[in-house]
């Protein structure tokens, strides 16, 4: 029995039924863990039954790096899809977590500002790309989630990602300027619910890279929590070496290492994730 499969049988949930949920994971400040938890959830999501995507939207590539997707295998990438010569399912592949696969993204995607200019469409561009995988839909690009991995940046890849999405979950590291940049990204969201997209919410605030012996990470939750209150998932992110080395051998921490403290804070968050949506269903 593989890793994931241990995974599967002891925290299996139905995957959620319908169209896919779309979460954007966006903060512009780097280093806040943004593309860990990407990878992280994912595979913690898929771990336990759901059809999850990735969509890599930053230049660097890093999450398509971190599950292991060699840069000379993009033959198709989110660039492609973006500025249109690709269908996104072209740029879809498997990943070695079952039930999980990724759009990978290349360097290419660092000058699409310039080469889309003053295109009427190109706030859009995934949100159509979205839209017509979902059409076309088969057994195995039938998601329940998708997870879009932004640059650390608000520019028109962020802006494309959350126009197509039906909510952000925002990364946020304990340390001091935390809440600084929360506001900004707040009004971001803001500004594109006005004017892209009406039905952008926050999903959640994970709080990543906590030390509970630190002071200065004890004040940041304590801030956080009281400026933003439900807002903020119960599962926090702990400093952990396992999740830092796992990216170097092209593996999510779960199947780097499933039973240190990392893995077992991303299967709490993908839980917390999947019961907000049950919530949001309900109501």
């Amino acid at each position: 029995m593989t890793v994931m499969d241990q995974v599967y049988q002891e925290h299996r949930a139905p995957a959620s039924p319908g169209h896919p949920r779309i979460l954007s994971l966006a903060n512009q400040k780097g280093g806040v863990g943004k593309t860990t938890t990407a990878i992280n959830l994912g595979t913690a999501l898929a771990a336990i039954g759901e059809r999850v995507l990735i969509v890599d939207l930053d230049p660097q590539g890093n999450a398509s790096t971190g599950l292991g997707i060699d840069r000379h295998s993009r033959n198709v990438s989110t660039y492609d899809v973006l500025i249109g010569e690709a269908p996104l399912r072209d740029a879809v592949v498997a990943t070695a977590v079952p039930r999980l696969q990724i759009a990978a993204s290349t360097m290419d995607l660092s000058g699409l500002e310039l080469e889309l200019g003053s295109t009427r469409d190109r706030a859009f561009r995934l949100r159509n790309a979205i839209t017509a995988l979902n059409i076309d839909a088969t057994e195995a690009t039938d998601y329940t989630y998708v997870l879009i991995d932004c640059p650390p940046s608000l520019n028109l890849l962020t802006v494309n990602a959350m126009a197509a999405s039906d909510a952000i979950l925002v990364p946020l590291q304990c340390e001091f300027f935390a809440l600084e940049g929360l506001s900004q990204l707040l009004q971001t969201v803001e500004q594109v619910r006005s004017t892209l997209n009406p039905k952008l919410s926050i999903h959640g605030i994970v709080l990543t890279m906590f030390d509970s012996r630190n002071n200065l990470s004890n004040q940041v939750v304590a801030d956080v929590r009281q400026f933003m209150g439900s807002k903020v998932y119960n599962t926090m992110i702990p400093r952990n070496v396992r999740i830092s080395e796992a990216p170097s051998y092209g593996k999510p921490v779960l199947v780097y290492d499933l039973k240190c403290v990392g893995s077992e804070a991303y299967l709490k968050l993908a839980t917390e994730v999947i019961e907000r949506e049950r919530t949001l269903r309900a109501h």
